[in-house]
Protein backbone atom coordinates (compact mmCIF):
# COMPACT_ATOMS: atom_id res chain seq x y z
CA UNK A 1 0.00 0.00 0.00
CA UNK A 2 2.84 1.94 1.13
CA UNK A 3 4.64 1.77 -1.95
CA UNK A 4 0.99 2.32 -4.36
CA UNK A 5 0.75 5.52 -2.60
CA UNK A 6 4.73 6.24 -3.15
CA UNK A 7 4.09 6.25 -6.92
CA UNK A 8 1.35 8.11 -6.91
CA UNK A 9 2.98 11.04 -5.14
CA UNK A 10 5.48 10.65 -7.22
CA UNK A 11 3.61 11.05 -10.19
CA UNK A 12 1.69 13.73 -8.93
CA UNK A 13 5.08 15.61 -8.44
CA UNK A 14 6.26 15.31 -11.94
CA UNK A 15 2.76 16.50 -13.19
CA UNK A 16 2.90 19.74 -11.11
CA UNK A 17 6.73 19.59 -12.40
CA UNK A 18 6.18 19.15 -16.19
CA UNK A 19 3.16 22.12 -15.65
CA UNK A 20 5.59 24.66 -13.65
CA UNK A 21 8.08 24.13 -17.12
CA UNK A 22 4.89 24.64 -19.27
CA UNK A 23 3.71 28.13 -17.47
CA UNK A 24 7.38 29.38 -17.63
CA UNK A 25 7.74 28.45 -21.03
CA UNK A 26 4.80 30.11 -21.62
CA UNK A 27 5.23 33.20 -19.97
CA UNK A 28 8.96 33.48 -20.80
CA UNK A 29 10.03 32.07 -24.28
CA UNK A 30 7.00 31.72 -25.79
CA UNK A 31 5.67 35.55 -24.05
CA UNK A 32 6.53 37.62 -27.33
CA UNK A 33 5.55 35.09 -30.05
CA UNK A 34 1.82 35.13 -28.16
CA UNK A 35 1.71 38.36 -27.73
CA UNK A 36 2.33 39.27 -31.28
CA UNK A 37 0.20 36.77 -32.90
CA UNK A 38 -2.02 37.99 -35.10
CA UNK A 39 -4.85 35.62 -33.54
CA UNK A 40 -4.55 37.70 -30.05
CA UNK A 41 -7.66 39.72 -30.59
CA UNK A 42 -6.99 41.08 -26.94
CA UNK A 43 -3.81 42.54 -28.37
CA UNK A 44 -4.97 44.17 -31.11
CA UNK A 45 -8.22 46.01 -28.87
CA UNK A 46 -5.40 46.84 -26.54
CA UNK A 47 -3.70 48.35 -29.04
CA UNK A 48 -6.03 51.28 -29.80
CA UNK A 49 -7.13 51.52 -25.49
CA UNK A 50 -4.42 54.03 -24.90
CA UNK A 51 -4.01 57.47 -25.90
CA UNK A 52 -1.08 58.03 -28.21
CA UNK A 53 1.25 61.23 -27.76
CA UNK A 54 0.98 63.69 -30.27
CA UNK A 55 3.68 64.63 -32.93
CA UNK A 56 4.44 67.81 -33.53
CA UNK A 57 6.47 70.25 -35.94
CA UNK A 58 6.70 73.70 -34.77
CA UNK A 59 3.61 73.86 -32.63
CA UNK A 60 1.83 72.42 -35.53
CA UNK A 61 -0.42 68.61 -34.67
CA UNK A 62 0.90 66.36 -37.46
CA UNK A 63 -0.37 63.12 -35.62
CA UNK A 64 -2.99 62.53 -32.77
CA UNK A 65 -5.36 59.80 -30.79
CA UNK A 66 -8.84 60.77 -31.05
CA UNK A 67 -11.37 59.03 -28.91
CA UNK A 68 -14.35 57.31 -31.45
CA UNK A 69 -17.75 55.62 -29.61
CA UNK A 70 -16.67 52.27 -30.52
CA UNK A 71 -16.28 49.99 -27.22
CA UNK A 72 -13.99 48.24 -29.29
CA UNK A 73 -11.73 51.07 -30.19
CA UNK A 74 -11.29 53.53 -27.74
CA UNK A 75 -8.95 55.67 -29.86
CA UNK A 76 -8.03 56.07 -33.57
CA UNK A 77 -4.96 57.79 -34.95
CA UNK A 78 -5.47 60.83 -36.86
CA UNK A 79 -3.10 62.89 -39.69
CA UNK A 80 -3.55 66.34 -40.57
CA UNK A 81 -2.16 67.49 -43.42
CA UNK A 82 -1.55 63.56 -44.06
CA UNK A 83 0.07 63.25 -47.10
CA UNK A 84 2.59 66.40 -46.71
CA UNK A 85 3.95 64.67 -43.78
CA UNK A 86 3.26 61.00 -44.35
CA UNK A 87 7.09 60.61 -44.73
CA UNK A 88 8.23 62.07 -41.57
CA UNK A 89 4.92 60.73 -39.16
CA UNK A 90 4.42 57.31 -40.83
CA UNK A 91 1.60 55.45 -40.17
CA UNK A 92 0.28 53.07 -37.33
CA UNK A 93 -1.37 50.35 -38.40
CA UNK A 94 -3.54 47.25 -36.49
CA UNK A 95 -0.40 45.56 -36.50
CA UNK A 96 2.98 47.78 -37.66
CA UNK A 97 3.59 50.90 -38.08
CA UNK A 98 6.59 53.33 -39.75
CA UNK A 99 8.41 56.38 -39.52
CA UNK A 100 8.70 58.36 -36.11
CA UNK A 101 4.97 55.80 -35.28
CA UNK A 102 7.81 52.86 -35.39
CA UNK A 103 10.86 54.25 -34.09
CA UNK A 104 9.34 56.57 -30.87
CA UNK A 105 6.91 53.96 -30.52
CA UNK A 106 7.27 53.21 -26.69
CA UNK A 107 7.06 57.14 -26.24
CA UNK A 108 3.90 57.41 -28.03
CA UNK A 109 2.27 54.65 -26.65
CA UNK A 110 3.31 55.60 -22.93
CA UNK A 111 5.42 51.86 -22.04
CA UNK A 112 8.63 53.52 -22.00
CA UNK A 113 10.55 52.72 -18.94
CA UNK A 114 11.20 56.94 -19.20
CA UNK A 115 7.53 57.24 -18.18
CA UNK A 116 7.78 55.01 -15.17
CA UNK A 117 7.37 57.82 -12.48
CA UNK A 118 4.66 59.47 -14.69
CA UNK A 119 2.68 56.07 -15.25
CA UNK A 120 3.22 55.41 -11.34
CA UNK A 121 1.58 59.00 -10.65
CA UNK A 122 -1.00 58.17 -12.97
CA UNK A 123 -1.82 55.14 -10.97
CA UNK A 124 -1.80 56.71 -7.64
CA UNK A 125 -4.61 59.58 -8.91
CA UNK A 126 -6.77 57.25 -11.10
CA UNK A 127 -5.50 58.91 -14.34
CA UNK A 128 -5.52 57.06 -17.63
CA UNK A 129 -2.32 56.23 -19.18
CA UNK A 130 -1.25 58.42 -21.93
CA UNK A 131 1.79 58.41 -24.26
CA UNK A 132 3.99 60.86 -24.39
CA UNK A 133 4.64 63.50 -27.41
CA UNK A 134 7.24 64.16 -29.56
CA UNK A 135 8.45 67.45 -30.79
CA UNK A 136 10.06 67.28 -34.14
CA UNK A 137 12.78 69.86 -35.61
CA UNK A 138 10.70 70.05 -39.22
CA UNK A 139 9.53 73.43 -40.15
CA UNK A 140 6.26 73.78 -41.44
CA UNK A 141 6.93 76.64 -43.53
CA UNK A 142 9.87 74.69 -45.41
CA UNK A 143 7.91 71.56 -45.29
CA UNK A 144 5.20 72.70 -47.37
CA UNK A 145 7.38 74.67 -49.32
CA UNK A 146 9.34 72.20 -50.43
CA UNK A 147 6.22 69.65 -50.47
CA UNK A 148 4.80 72.18 -53.21
CA UNK A 149 7.61 72.78 -55.54
CA UNK A 150 8.65 69.34 -55.75
CA UNK A 151 5.10 68.13 -56.61
CA UNK A 152 5.03 71.02 -59.30
CA UNK A 153 7.52 69.88 -61.36
CA UNK A 154 5.04 66.65 -61.58
CA UNK A 155 7.93 64.23 -60.90
CA UNK A 156 9.06 62.10 -58.70
CA UNK A 157 12.12 63.13 -55.88
CA UNK A 158 13.31 64.49 -52.67
CA UNK A 159 14.03 67.04 -50.93
CA UNK A 160 16.11 67.41 -47.15
CA UNK A 161 16.84 70.66 -45.56
CA UNK A 162 19.38 70.63 -42.77
CA UNK A 163 20.05 73.38 -39.88
CA UNK A 164 23.64 73.04 -40.85
CA UNK A 165 24.61 74.37 -37.28
CA UNK A 166 23.13 71.80 -35.28
CA UNK A 167 22.07 68.98 -37.79
CA UNK A 168 18.39 69.46 -36.88
CA UNK A 169 16.21 68.55 -40.32
CA UNK A 170 13.68 71.04 -41.52
CA UNK A 171 12.22 69.26 -44.20
CA UNK A 172 11.84 66.07 -45.41
CA UNK A 173 9.79 65.64 -48.50
CA UNK A 174 9.64 62.59 -50.45
CA UNK A 175 7.61 62.03 -53.43
CA UNK A 176 5.15 60.08 -54.54
CA UNK A 177 3.71 60.23 -51.26
CA UNK A 178 0.23 58.59 -49.37
CA UNK A 179 -2.17 58.96 -46.83
CA UNK A 180 -1.57 57.55 -43.75
CA UNK A 181 -4.87 57.41 -42.37
CA UNK A 182 -5.58 55.11 -45.06
CA UNK A 183 -3.33 52.35 -43.34
CA UNK A 184 -4.12 53.57 -39.15
CA UNK A 185 -7.85 52.41 -39.26
CA UNK A 186 -9.05 49.26 -37.62
CA UNK A 187 -10.53 47.35 -40.32
CA UNK A 188 -7.57 44.88 -41.13
CA UNK A 189 -8.76 43.89 -44.41
CA UNK A 190 -8.95 47.39 -45.74
CA UNK A 191 -5.77 48.66 -44.32
CA UNK A 192 -4.24 44.98 -45.26
CA UNK A 193 -5.60 45.78 -49.01
CA UNK A 194 -4.73 49.28 -48.94
CA UNK A 195 -1.16 48.73 -47.76
CA UNK A 196 -0.88 45.85 -50.46
CA UNK A 197 -2.00 48.62 -53.30
CA UNK A 198 0.21 50.94 -52.14
CA UNK A 199 3.27 48.51 -51.87
CA UNK A 200 3.15 46.64 -55.68
CA UNK A 201 2.56 50.31 -56.70
CA UNK A 202 5.51 51.26 -59.29
CA UNK A 203 6.39 54.41 -58.50
CA UNK A 204 6.96 53.77 -54.44
CA UNK A 205 5.02 56.27 -52.65
CA UNK A 206 5.38 54.20 -48.99
CA UNK A 207 9.82 55.05 -49.75
CA UNK A 208 11.13 57.69 -48.13
CA UNK A 209 13.16 58.83 -50.98
CA UNK A 210 15.11 61.44 -48.56
CA UNK A 211 16.86 58.71 -46.41
CA UNK A 212 15.53 54.92 -47.67
CA UNK A 213 17.03 55.25 -51.50
CA UNK A 214 20.57 56.29 -52.61
CA UNK A 215 21.24 57.49 -56.14
CA UNK A 216 24.35 58.42 -58.37
CA UNK A 217 25.41 62.04 -56.93
CA UNK A 218 26.28 63.45 -60.50
CA UNK A 219 27.91 66.53 -60.69
CA UNK A 220 27.11 67.67 -56.85
CA UNK A 221 29.85 65.31 -55.58
CA UNK A 222 32.30 67.73 -57.72
CA UNK A 223 32.29 69.27 -54.06
CA UNK A 224 33.78 66.49 -52.48
CA UNK A 225 36.55 66.16 -55.31
CA UNK A 226 37.51 69.90 -54.68
CA UNK A 227 37.16 69.45 -50.93
CA UNK A 228 39.78 66.12 -51.34
CA UNK A 229 41.92 67.99 -54.08
CA UNK A 230 42.16 71.51 -51.65
CA UNK A 231 42.96 69.16 -48.59
CA UNK A 232 46.00 67.75 -50.26
CA UNK A 233 47.97 71.31 -50.40
CA UNK A 234 46.65 73.88 -48.42
CA UNK A 235 48.26 76.50 -51.43
CA UNK A 236 45.60 75.92 -53.85
CA UNK A 237 42.48 77.56 -54.06
CA UNK A 238 40.01 79.02 -56.18
CA UNK A 239 42.12 80.79 -58.87
CA UNK A 240 44.14 77.69 -58.76
CA UNK A 241 44.69 76.53 -62.58
CA UNK A 242 43.35 72.99 -63.73
CA UNK A 243 43.98 70.92 -66.93
CA UNK A 244 40.34 71.02 -68.78
CA UNK A 245 40.42 69.70 -72.56
CA UNK A 246 37.79 68.67 -74.18
CA UNK A 247 37.43 64.91 -73.64
CA UNK A 248 39.85 63.62 -70.72
CA UNK A 249 41.36 60.15 -71.94
CA UNK A 250 41.17 57.14 -70.17
CA UNK A 251 43.68 55.21 -68.96
CA UNK A 252 43.92 51.59 -70.49
CA UNK A 253 40.84 52.29 -71.87
CA UNK A 254 40.03 53.35 -75.45
CA UNK A 255 37.62 56.06 -74.77
CA UNK A 256 37.50 59.28 -73.43
CA UNK A 257 35.25 61.25 -70.77
CA UNK A 258 33.54 64.36 -72.07
CA UNK A 259 32.11 67.66 -71.18
CA UNK A 260 28.79 67.62 -71.02
CA UNK A 261 27.07 67.30 -74.44
CA UNK A 262 30.87 66.94 -75.82
CA UNK A 263 31.90 71.01 -75.50
CA UNK A 264 34.65 72.62 -74.42
CA UNK A 265 35.70 73.62 -70.82
CA UNK A 266 37.35 77.54 -71.72
CA UNK A 267 40.58 77.41 -72.97
CA UNK A 268 41.84 73.79 -71.78
CA UNK A 269 43.00 74.71 -68.34
CA UNK A 270 40.82 76.98 -66.00
CA UNK A 271 40.68 78.15 -62.64
CA UNK A 272 39.33 75.64 -60.55
CA UNK A 273 36.19 78.06 -59.66
CA UNK A 274 35.37 78.39 -63.21
CA UNK A 275 35.74 74.47 -63.57
CA UNK A 276 32.65 73.96 -60.73
CA UNK A 277 30.89 77.19 -62.26
CA UNK A 278 30.61 75.33 -65.31
CA UNK A 279 30.40 72.04 -63.61
CA UNK A 280 33.16 70.30 -66.53
CA UNK A 281 33.78 66.68 -66.02
CA UNK A 282 37.22 66.79 -67.25
CA UNK A 283 38.84 68.82 -64.57
CA UNK A 284 37.64 66.88 -62.23
CA UNK A 285 37.79 63.27 -63.84
CA UNK A 286 41.77 64.31 -64.06
CA UNK A 287 41.61 65.52 -60.35
CA UNK A 288 40.06 62.86 -58.92
CA UNK A 289 42.91 60.27 -60.66
CA UNK A 290 45.47 62.77 -59.00
CA UNK A 291 44.52 62.78 -55.49
CA UNK A 292 43.29 58.78 -55.76
CA UNK A 293 41.19 56.43 -54.59
CA UNK A 294 41.70 56.50 -50.95
CA UNK A 295 41.74 59.78 -50.22
CA UNK A 296 38.58 60.35 -51.89
CA UNK A 297 37.18 57.77 -50.34
CA UNK A 298 38.37 59.04 -46.75
CA UNK A 299 36.81 62.73 -47.70
CA UNK A 300 33.45 60.82 -48.30
CA UNK A 301 33.70 59.50 -44.64
CA UNK A 302 35.18 62.77 -43.66
CA UNK A 303 31.67 63.99 -44.44
CA UNK A 304 29.57 61.18 -43.19
CA UNK A 305 29.87 58.55 -45.69
CA UNK A 306 29.61 55.01 -44.16
CA UNK A 307 28.41 56.04 -40.84
CA UNK A 308 25.21 54.12 -39.29
CA UNK A 309 23.21 56.71 -39.14
CA UNK A 310 19.61 57.02 -37.49
CA UNK A 311 17.68 59.98 -37.53
CA UNK A 312 16.01 58.32 -35.59
CA UNK A 313 14.51 56.09 -38.83
CA UNK A 314 16.96 54.37 -40.36
CA UNK A 315 18.97 55.73 -43.54
CA UNK A 316 20.22 54.07 -46.20
CA UNK A 317 24.02 53.69 -46.62
CA UNK A 318 25.41 55.46 -49.12
CA UNK A 319 28.39 54.07 -51.02
CA UNK A 320 31.26 55.81 -52.62
CA UNK A 321 32.53 52.27 -54.09
CA UNK A 322 35.12 49.39 -54.04
CA UNK A 323 38.95 50.39 -55.02
CA UNK A 324 38.88 51.38 -58.90
CA UNK A 325 41.02 51.42 -61.57
CA UNK A 326 41.71 55.24 -62.72
CA UNK A 327 39.54 54.94 -65.76
CA UNK A 328 36.69 54.16 -63.35
CA UNK A 329 37.48 56.35 -60.74
CA UNK A 330 38.08 59.33 -62.84
CA UNK A 331 33.69 57.96 -63.72
CA UNK A 332 33.12 58.28 -59.96
CA UNK A 333 35.06 61.49 -59.11
CA UNK A 334 32.14 63.42 -61.12
CA UNK A 335 29.55 61.46 -58.98
CA UNK A 336 28.91 58.55 -61.48
CA UNK A 337 30.02 54.71 -61.85
CA UNK A 338 28.67 52.87 -58.20
CA UNK A 339 28.90 56.12 -55.94
CA UNK A 340 25.84 56.62 -54.80
CA UNK A 341 24.44 58.90 -51.86
CA UNK A 342 21.11 59.51 -50.36
CA UNK A 343 19.64 62.88 -50.28
CA UNK A 344 20.44 63.20 -46.54
CA UNK A 345 24.08 62.39 -47.19
CA UNK A 346 24.15 65.52 -49.92
CA UNK A 347 22.66 67.71 -47.66
CA UNK A 348 25.08 66.64 -45.22
CA UNK A 349 27.90 67.49 -47.37
CA UNK A 350 26.46 70.83 -47.91
CA UNK A 351 26.02 71.64 -44.27
CA UNK A 352 29.47 70.72 -43.38
CA UNK A 353 30.97 73.47 -46.25
CA UNK A 354 28.39 75.77 -44.26
CA UNK A 355 29.50 75.20 -41.24
CA UNK A 356 32.65 76.24 -41.26
CA UNK A 357 34.15 71.95 -42.42
CA UNK A 358 32.19 70.62 -39.37
CA UNK A 359 29.46 67.96 -40.23
CA UNK A 360 26.56 68.01 -37.66
CA UNK A 361 25.22 64.50 -36.46
CA UNK A 362 21.35 64.90 -38.33
CA UNK A 363 18.10 64.58 -36.38
CA UNK A 364 14.33 64.51 -36.63
CA UNK A 365 13.51 64.27 -32.92
CA UNK A 366 13.43 67.77 -30.71
CA UNK A 367 12.26 67.31 -27.23
CA UNK A 368 10.18 64.47 -25.71
CA UNK A 369 7.09 65.49 -23.09
CA UNK A 370 5.24 63.74 -20.94
CA UNK A 371 1.18 63.63 -21.15
CA UNK A 372 1.18 66.90 -18.70
CA UNK A 373 3.75 68.64 -20.35
CA UNK A 374 7.27 68.05 -18.43
CA UNK A 375 10.10 67.23 -20.62
CA UNK A 376 11.61 63.42 -20.65
CA UNK A 377 14.21 63.99 -23.42
CA UNK A 378 15.56 66.83 -25.32
CA UNK A 379 18.03 66.98 -28.44
CA UNK A 380 21.52 67.71 -27.77
CA UNK A 381 23.36 68.41 -31.01
CA UNK A 382 26.26 66.12 -31.63
CA UNK A 383 29.46 66.73 -34.02
CA UNK A 384 29.56 64.07 -36.55
CA UNK A 385 32.80 65.00 -37.84
CA UNK A 386 35.47 67.16 -38.96
CA UNK A 387 35.05 67.04 -42.71
CA UNK A 388 37.43 69.36 -44.09
CA UNK A 389 39.59 72.69 -42.48
CA UNK A 390 37.73 76.00 -42.17
CA UNK A 391 40.02 77.31 -44.61
CA UNK A 392 39.11 74.74 -47.14
CA UNK A 393 35.27 75.35 -46.39
CA UNK A 394 35.81 79.53 -47.20
CA UNK A 395 37.64 78.44 -50.43
CA UNK A 396 34.39 75.58 -51.05
CA UNK A 397 31.78 77.91 -49.98
CA UNK A 398 33.19 80.99 -51.72
CA UNK A 399 33.43 78.76 -54.96
CA UNK A 400 29.39 77.49 -54.39
CA UNK A 401 29.17 81.18 -54.30
CA UNK A 402 30.11 81.91 -57.83
CA UNK A 403 28.32 78.69 -58.98
CA UNK A 404 24.84 80.79 -58.45
CA UNK A 405 26.19 83.92 -59.40
CA UNK A 406 27.74 82.97 -62.20
CA UNK A 407 27.58 79.67 -63.22
CA UNK A 408 25.05 76.80 -63.61
CA UNK A 409 22.58 77.55 -60.39
CA UNK A 410 21.35 81.03 -61.35
CA UNK A 411 18.04 80.07 -61.03
CA UNK A 412 18.90 79.52 -57.38
CA UNK A 413 19.58 83.14 -56.31
CA UNK A 414 17.46 85.29 -53.91
CA UNK A 415 17.56 88.82 -54.09
CA UNK A 416 19.39 90.22 -50.88
CA UNK A 417 20.49 86.75 -49.96
CA UNK A 418 24.30 84.97 -50.79
CA UNK A 419 23.50 81.78 -51.95
CA UNK A 420 25.89 78.87 -52.24
CA UNK A 421 25.09 75.60 -54.13
CA UNK A 422 26.02 72.73 -56.85
CA UNK A 423 23.86 71.71 -59.58
CA UNK A 424 23.99 67.97 -60.59
CA UNK A 425 23.09 66.27 -63.42
CA UNK A 426 22.88 62.23 -62.72
CA UNK A 427 23.06 59.50 -65.71
CA UNK A 428 20.83 56.18 -65.03
CA UNK A 429 21.07 52.98 -66.26
CA UNK A 430 17.62 52.13 -66.96
CA UNK A 431 17.17 54.21 -70.34
CA UNK A 432 15.63 57.19 -68.55
CA UNK A 433 16.08 60.81 -68.83
CA UNK A 434 18.90 61.76 -66.36
CA UNK A 435 18.25 62.56 -62.42
CA UNK A 436 18.64 66.28 -61.46
CA UNK A 437 20.24 67.88 -58.59
CA UNK A 438 20.79 70.54 -56.59
CA UNK A 439 22.64 71.11 -53.30
CA UNK A 440 22.95 74.47 -51.25
CA UNK A 441 23.09 76.63 -48.87
CA UNK A 442 21.98 80.33 -47.40
CA UNK A 443 22.58 82.65 -46.72
CA UNK A 444 26.32 81.94 -47.67
CA UNK A 445 28.03 84.17 -44.65
CA UNK A 446 25.87 83.17 -42.38
CA UNK A 447 24.16 79.98 -43.12
CA UNK A 448 21.16 78.73 -41.23
CA UNK A 449 19.96 76.54 -43.63
CA UNK A 450 21.58 73.42 -46.12
CA UNK A 451 19.44 71.58 -48.97
CA UNK A 452 19.22 68.71 -51.10
CA UNK A 453 17.23 68.13 -54.16
CA UNK A 454 17.01 65.64 -56.07
CA UNK A 455 14.24 65.24 -59.01
CA UNK A 456 14.34 61.72 -60.50
CA UNK A 457 14.38 61.52 -64.44
CA UNK A 458 13.91 65.11 -63.99
CA UNK A 459 17.08 66.69 -65.85
CA UNK A 460 15.94 69.27 -68.67
CA UNK A 461 17.28 69.57 -72.09
CA UNK A 462 18.57 72.85 -72.06
CA UNK A 463 22.30 73.10 -72.40
CA UNK A 464 25.51 71.72 -70.35
CA UNK A 465 24.46 71.34 -66.71
CA UNK A 466 22.14 73.66 -66.79
CA UNK A 467 19.67 70.50 -66.05
CA UNK A 468 19.78 70.40 -62.58
CA UNK A 469 19.90 74.26 -62.41
CA UNK A 470 16.32 74.65 -64.08
CA UNK A 471 14.45 71.29 -62.82
CA UNK A 472 15.97 70.96 -59.06
CA UNK A 473 17.45 74.40 -57.83
CA UNK A 474 14.60 76.52 -58.20
CA UNK A 475 13.11 73.77 -55.67
CA UNK A 476 15.86 74.36 -53.09
CA UNK A 477 14.94 78.26 -53.63
CA UNK A 478 11.62 78.03 -52.55
CA UNK A 479 12.93 76.21 -49.15
CA UNK A 480 15.58 78.50 -48.74
CA UNK A 481 12.95 81.65 -48.96
CA UNK A 482 10.33 79.42 -46.42
CA UNK A 483 13.26 79.21 -43.87
CA UNK A 484 14.39 82.54 -44.70
CA UNK A 485 11.35 84.14 -44.93
CA UNK A 486 11.80 85.93 -47.39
Amino acid sequence: MNRTLKRIAVACLAMFALLMVNVNIKQAVQAEDLRTDARNTRNFFERYSIERGRITAGGKVIAQSVETDSTNFRFVRQYPDAKLYAHVTGFFSPESASAIEASENDLLDGSSADLLLRRSIDLFTGEPTKGANVELTIDPRAQKAAYDALRASGKRGAVLALDPRNGAIRAMVSLPTYDPTELSGTNKSEVFSRYDELAQDKSQPLLNRAIGQTYPPGSTFKVVTTAAFLEEDSSRGPQTNVDAPQNLPLPNTTISLPNYGGSACGSGRVTLVYALEQSCNTPFGKIGMQVGFDALKEQTEKFGMGTQIGVPMSVAQSDFGADYDDAALAMASIGQRDNRMTPLQMAMIAAGIANDGTVMKPYLVNKITDAKGDTIDEADPEELSEAVSSETAGKLRDMMVSVVANGTANLAQIPGVQVAGKTGTAETSNGQPPHAWFISFAPANDPQVAIAVIVESGAANVGAEATGGHTAAPIAKAVMEAVLNK
